[in-house]
């Protein structure tokens, strides 16, 4: 099944109680990744709220965060990785569920943990979403274009992808 994919980047207004609308191809995304959804009830998602490295929220659809908890399942059920992993995706995190009006609310603690007052940027990362203040991943996306800069071409990151089809013809 085609499921569609958390793309590109997105600036909003965020206002005095923290509510700021979600991008409408994010929303639709969410829809598809809610097994719950249907036609008059909105989309959940789940924010993850505590990256040590990262001064953003990551957002889940439903069924790319059951991915992400089968894959931690995996490990060995009283491993010390498996209980941070556990610990930092579903302790540090919380369902969030979109507004009537295409909304999602910031709660003062996740505002705060990300330093967003008035402006919050959405980024696609695939089957993910990123929440950042605007200057922040301004900021980090320069570091990472630097640190990209250094590859040589054999070494590309890009290098990494082996598609299983040709996309050539």
């Amino acid at each position: 099944m085609f499921m569609r994919r958390f793309r590109g980047e997105s600036l909003h207004k965020v206002d005095s109680k923290g509510r700021v609308s979600i991008p409408a191809q994010f929303r639709r995304v969410l829809e598809e990744g809610d097994p719950d959804f249907k036609s008059g009830i909105n989309p959940s998602c789940v924010l993850v709220h505590n990256q040590k490295i990262k001064r953003c929220l990551e957002g889940y659809s439903i069924s790319s965060i059951n991915e992400v908890d089968d894959l931690v399942s995996e490990l060995p059920r009283y491993s010390r990785e498996r209980e941070i992993l556990e610990r930092m995706l579903n302790a540090q995190s919380s369902y969030a569920q979109i507004d009537d009006n295409g909304r999602l609310v910031l709660s003062f603690k996740l505002r705060n943990l990300i330093d967003v007052d008035t402006e919050a940027i959405f980024i696609g990362m695939g089957d993910k979403f990123q929440v950042w203040e605007p200057s922040a991943y301004y900021e980090d996306m320069e570091q990472i274009n630097r640190e990209f800069d250094m590859f040589e071409n054999e070494n590309n990151p890009f290098n990494l992808l082996h598609p299983t089809k040709s996309l050539a013809k």
